[in-house]
């Protein structure tokens, strides 16, 4: 299973400004990406095409949405459509990320629908899922992680989820903070959510990539990546300059 490492730029970036960091990525990558290492970049909406055209010739490096709304079209004021993203040259979407979640008020069932729709409509989605620190405190990851895996993957075709879908465990209080899960954290979480996929996709859910999102820094990029059932990294601040995110990319 290649290890994914993804960029996710939330509310940063201008378009030239997303152009000039595409273009030094691509320049840094241009001798390859190390082997077995994939690369998908989430930026702003407006910044989607001016990214999309800079690696549309890196089959390794892919672009996707922070965000998709779960209708055709319509009228949903500020809201984003399948067709609008893919137009924009977008092939993955991310559904379920805890800002989302936490700060826009966004619940379970709403995610388990962006992400069935985006998946039936030929996107291919990265579901964040993850506990607050209340909830941890509280002895209640096991039910959080339960919860929000079980309501996303309801409904969802297992046998079309391989090469198109992937998981991301980003634990809410160590997104933005500084604070990363230490090792035995991130192995709990990560087994605890690789025997739930496996409990309600079966055997597809070995194959599924489960990747670790929370403070990532080229620093420690490597160790995370050497942990068990860690499929790759969920990259927020450190990949909004291209020098940090190459480091963790290549770790």
């Amino acid at each position: 299973m290649q290890k994914i490492i993804a960029a996710n730029w939330k509310m940063y970036k201008t378009r030239p400004e997303a152009a000039q960091t595409a273009r030094e990525l691509a320049g840094a990558l241009a001798s390859g990406l190390p082997d077995g290492r994939s690369v998908v970049i989430f930026p702003s909406f407006t910044n989607i095409s001016e990214v999309a055209d800079v690696f549309v010739a890196n089959a390794r490096v892919a672009v996707g949405g922070q965000n998709v709304y779960p209708e055709a079209e319509g009228a949903f004021t500020g809201e984003v459509s399948v067709a609008m993203l893919k137009d924009a040259g977008a092939s993955w979407v991310l559904t379920g990320h805890s800002e989302r979640r936490h700060v826009l008020g966004e619940g379970d069932g709403l995610v388990a629908r962006k992400t069935a729709f985006a998946l039936a409509h030929s996107l291919n989605v990265m579901l964040c899922i993850g506990e607050t620190l209340q909830e941890r405190e509280a002895g209640k990851l096991n039910d959080v992680l339960l919860r929000q895996v079980t309501t996303a993957f309801a409904g969802l075709p297992a046998d079309q989820l391989e090469g198109r879908f992937a998981v991301a465990y980003e634990p809410v209080w160590a997104i933005g903070t500084g604070k990363v899960a230490g090792p035995a954290e991130v192995l709990d979480a990560h087994a605890v959510t690789r025997a739930i996929i496996c409990d309600v996709a079966g055997q597809i859910g070995k194959k599924i990539p489960l990747l670790y999102g929370g403070s990532v820094k080229p620093d420690n990029a490597a160790a995370l990546l050497g942990l068990d059932n860690v499929d790759g990294l969920l990259v927020g601040g450190a990949s909004l300059a291209a020098q940090s995110f190459i480091q963790i990319v290549k770790a």
